[in-house]
């Protein structure tokens, strides 16, 4: 106790790392307010409650509810996410794009001028169908046109979503961690408090030992995410030896490591998963009244805890592991630019074998990546099979849970390198905090 006590007093004594927690959680506060400040002319009592599943109930988990009260920020940050993930897939499908990426400083300045752009055309599009199929007619103000009502009410969606992402961009600039991934924590941790009162009153004073038992399991499925983001295969990389100046003096030939993650791919193959889980459902929805299977397969894929949604759940997101990790990583470019900075890996020829061998241990290192992944993503459907309410078994595992372990990681990641470039002691004795941003490991 007395050395976490000395090491927040460390930080707050650094005047630059305790001004950027003080901005962080001003731009957290603002952003959580404008939550709750519902669009001009929509009586918040007769709103449609959207489900915790498919595309909509996703969207009201990373805007911390926002989308269910029909508040201002109500698309939240998740438009900006859509534009970024299209441009990342153009940088890779498109030579155009593919040159501004190499461009360096001045091709990322254009590549994120364009992704504002296209995030101003997804926001138009997702506020148009948000309105239309989310808030009734009868939730607005009587005597307002509707219509009146739906064009400003694009206009003030697309106006929240670039202001999120002005204060995403912000709390990057001026606080600590990344203000995306920030604002998106915060969204999802706003839900906690309420979820875990909830459990504890659904389980009374009678099911007060289960409870206990529950936050002691939720406690190992943490830990277990936390080993799942962190570990990496290290691939060892030899510089060999160079003369450099009239001294001739010898640099290089240090060992270096390139470290694979068991889930490179991060959270986007659940995003990807959960967004087309709720497709099956409704296309069988439309022929559940002519066709007794139809039905069957609509009730099936209607409710997150069946085996059969959890089974094509979990297929959807091995594959979808393979494909953003294949788009995310490429073995031939990392081959050619130790290549090109005199290194190798040892007992392996620069080149074609170097970038195969990456190759065969990423596909080696991807499956059981992708296996873990699936297994956390279906955990909350069993924790609610075991009696866990839907809101706390959330947190069981799936999008919520994997998001907080890398945001939570990135900032104490943050955090401790103030601390160690004051020569202070680190958050943690047995190590360093190594997140997601890091990518070499020396």
């Amino acid at each position: 106790m007395n050395k976490l006590i000395t090491t927040f007093k460390h930080i707050f004594s650094i005047e630059e790392l305790r001004s950027r927690i003080i901005n962080t959680l001003l731009f957290i506060a603002f952003f959580r307010l404008g939550s709750y400040v519902a669009l001009p002319g929509v009586d918040a009592t007769k709103l449609t409650q959207t489900g915790e599943g498919g595309l909509f109930g996703l969207l009201n988990i990373f805007s911390g509810g926002a989308l269910s009260n029909a508040s201002v920020f109500a698309l939240g940050i998740m438009p900006y996410i859509s534009a970024s993930i299209a441009i990342q897939l153009l940088t890779i499908a498109l030579p155009y794009f593919q040159k501004m990426q190499k461009d360096g400083e001045s091709g990322r300045k254009k590549l994120n001028q364009i992704t504002r752009i296209l995030t101003i055309f997804v926001t138009a599009a997702q506020a148009f169908t948000y309105l239309q199929v989310t808030i009734p007619t009868d939730a607005i103000v009587p005597g307002l046109n509707p219509s009146l009502f739906r064009l400003y009410g694009v206009a003030i969606l697309i106006g929240g979503t670039m202001l999120c992402m002005w204060l995403g961009e912000k709390i990057t600039d001026k606080g600590i961690g990344n203000g995306i991934s920030m604002l998106i924590m915060i969204g999802i941790v706003s839900r906690f408090p309420a979820s875990i009162l909830q459990e504890a009153g659904s389980r009374g004073m009678s099911g007060a030992l289960m409870f206990i038992i529950e936050i002691i399991a939720l406690f190992f499925v943490v830990m277990g995410a936390i080993m799942v983001t962190q570990a990496v295969r290290r691939i060892p990389v030899q510089y060999a030896k160079q003369v450099v100046g009239s001294k001739a003096t010898a640099v290089g030939g240090e060992r270096q490591y390139i470290p694979l993650k068991l889930n490179a791919s991060g959270v986007m193959p659940i995003i990807f998963a959960q967004a087309l889980m709720f497709i099956p459902g409704l296309v069988a929805q439309s022929f559940a009244e002519k066709s007794e299977f139809a039905s069957s397969v609509a009730s099936a894929f209607g409710d997150f805890t069946t085996w059969q949604y959890n089974l094509l759940f979990a297929f959807l997101i091995i594959v979808f592991t393979f494909f953003y990790t294949a788009i995310s990583i490429n073995p031939t470019q990392i081959s050619d630019d130790m290549k090109r900075g005199g290194g190798f890996v040892p007992g392996v020829k620069p080149g074609e074998e170097t970038a195969g061998f990456i190759a065969t241990i990423l596909d080696r290192i991807t499956l059981p990546g992708a296996v873990m992944l699936s297994l956390i993503a279906i955990l909350p459907a069993v924790a609610n099979l075991f009696g866990v309410t839907r809101g706390f078994a959330s947190f069981f595992g799936g999008t919520s849970l994997l998001i907080l372990v890398g945001v939570v990681l990135d900032t104490l990641q943050q955090v401790e390198s103030y601390l160690l470039m004051r020569k202070y002691e680190g958050l943690m004795q047995s190590g360093r905090v190594k997140g997601r941003s890091e990518l070499i490991n020396r």
